[in-house]
């Protein structure tokens, strides 16, 4: 589906206005025929829709009412016109502009896989219910998900994602409620946690898989889950157990790392539009700094493993990058790229991400764990990264499009 509208002047509630539809198969011409027609009669445009599914067309126009005696010519006019075109028409009488739209915009993309008419029927209920209206609907993509985007008013931003993430969950769709505005398509920055977000692989296991003490790290990361242990005490024990591994096995390390399915496409099209993408992780710089050259990426910031004559010491370097410490970084890259916390978005999957998603004005939780679902401002739970573009309303087209250029 795609569609189109504008308004081009106020219009006074007690002026005579004439919503003129047309609807039939759609051709090349259709448009700029009725406008011609209704040329003849001196009306002025107020507002123009059009829609187009599976190659069937509605075009409204609504239009101030012709000179005195001359709306019956208008009308016979207009449906014989139609008709030539093989189409129908319909128009009715009415007083002024459209209804004004409520105070409180925000943008509902919903992703589905498939999207069923329940979850869509579920969905505009729950927006009736909370006071909104659906002012305008647009189908963002069609695969890998079906994405689907609703311009909604009536209701502030917050309690409208409130009630629809609640929803979310049980229809088993995912929904990102943002609030509208020319922000929408203002440059941004988008920072992404690496393990199990941007990269398929936890990067301690694949060197713990040379040092051949997976079985230990796993006991050390079960532990700081069950919260024996905070984030620090479970890095140095993990990294610990890599003391005397030779430095050669980081190259090993990096050509083993997978990129989640998307991610390439998920950082062209966000350069192409020109935004600034960064990776915060509490992996480790000797991977970071290798996938921000292969990538392009703006900012990288991981801890750092200590290499002491060609071999691994067991211990790390630097500042620790933590679950405070992603938060830290992300106002750090937004500052240095002179982009506002607000026009920030984050992506991660795990508890060691929820203060960098809650301080990002967009925070995305990627087929993550049901506690950091349900803190983070939208969720994605398909294995495709790029599916995180539709929540900032670009198009499939627009990353196909995006795909085709060069943008070194």
């Amino acid at each position: 589906m795609s569609a189109s509208q504008t308004s081009s002047s106020d219009v006074p509630a007690d002026v005579p206005t004439l919503l003129v539809k047309i609807f039939g198969k759609d051709r090349p011409g259709i448009t700029a025929g009725l406008f011609d027609t209704l040329a003849a009669y001196s009306v002025d445009v107020v507002d123009i829709e059009q829609v187009v599914t599976r190659g069937r067309m509605v075009l409204c126009a609504l239009v101030t009412e012709p000179p005195p005696g001359l709306e019956g010519d208008l009308r016979s006019t207009v449906h014989s016109w139609a008709e030539s075109m093989k189409m129908q028409a319909e128009i009715i009488s009415g007083l002024g502009d459209n209804r004004p739209r409520g105070l409180g915009r925000s943008l509902v993309t919903v992703l589905g896989h498939p999207l069923t008419a329940e979850a869509t029927a579920a969905i505009a209920a729950r927006i009736t219910k909370t006071g909104g209206n659906i002012d305008r609907i647009f189908r963002l993509a069609k695969y890998p998900v079906t994405a689907v985007e609703f311009a909604v008013s009536g209701v502030e931003t917050e309690p409208l994602r409130t009630a629809l993430v609640t929803d979310a969950a049980r229809l088993g769709i995912d929904v990102a409620v943002v609030a509208a505005g020319l922000y929408r398509r203002a440059q941004r920055l988008v920072v992404m946690d690496v393990d199990s977000t941007l990269i398929q692989d936890e990067v301690i296991e694949l060197f713990a898989a040379h040092a051949g003490c997976e079985d230990k790290v796993a006991e050390v990361t079960a532990a700081a889950m069950r919260g024996e242990l905070d984030f620090e005490q479970s890095l140095h024990a993990r990294v610990a157990l890599l003391e005397g591994l030779d430095a050669s096995v980081v190259d090993k390390v990096r050509s083993e790392v997978r990129l989640t399915p998307g991610a390439r496409t998920l950082i062209r099209t966000l350069k192409r539009l020109g935004y600034q993408v960064g990776v915060v992780s509490g992996g480790f710089t000797q991977v970071t700094d290798d996938l921000k050259e292969r990538l392009g990426l703006d900012f990288a910031h991981a801890n750092t493993l200590e290499i002491v004559d060609g071999r691994l010491t067991g211990k790390v370097t630097g500042e620790i990058v933590d679950r405070a410490g992603k938060a830290r970084l992300l106002r750090r890259f937004a500052a240095e790229a002179g982009v506002p916390l607000s026009q920030t978005v984050a992506i991660g999957d795990g508890a060691n991400d929820l203060d960098m998603l809650n301080a990002a004005g967009l925070g995305v939780a990627f087929n993550a764990k049901p506690v950091v679902r349900e803190a983070a401002h939208a969720a994605v739970n398909f294995p495709f990264l790029d599916t995180v573009l539709y929540l900032l309303g670009v198009t499939r087209e627009e990353v196909e499009a995006a795909d085709t250029l060069d943008i070194d």
